[in-house]
């Protein structure tokens, strides 16, 4: 990520982080969920192979995370076992904070 896009790309997740926390109390009544997942460091081809060492030592699973596992986070929140959680920023980065 370029420096100067740093504080752009920060303010955009607080704001959907608010936005899912407000937007969830309105749609509670409507036994609407609303949640956010913020994925961690992704093998995917936006990851730079320069980056990936580094990535994987910041976990605590000293890896990065496959596609298939954080996808695995948005199927869990659409499903009936997560029809208590609401308003929730769920991060799926193996510990990376």
């Amino acid at each position: 990520m370029f420096f100067g896009q740093t504080s752009l790309y920060l303010g955009s997740k607080g704001a959907v982080e608010q936005f899912v926390r407000v937007l969830s109390r309105e749609l509670g009544p409507r036994n609407i969920t609303v949640n956010a997942v913020s994925p961690g460091f992704t093998d995917t081809e936006l990851l730079p192979d320069r980056d990936r060492a580094v990535a994987a030592g910041m976990s605590a699973f000293d890896r990065i995370g496959s596609p298939q596992e954080v996808a695995e986070v948005p199927a869990f929140l659409a499903s009936d076992a997560a029809r208590w959680v609401t308003g929730q920023n769920v991060g799926a980065g193996g510990g990376v904070f």
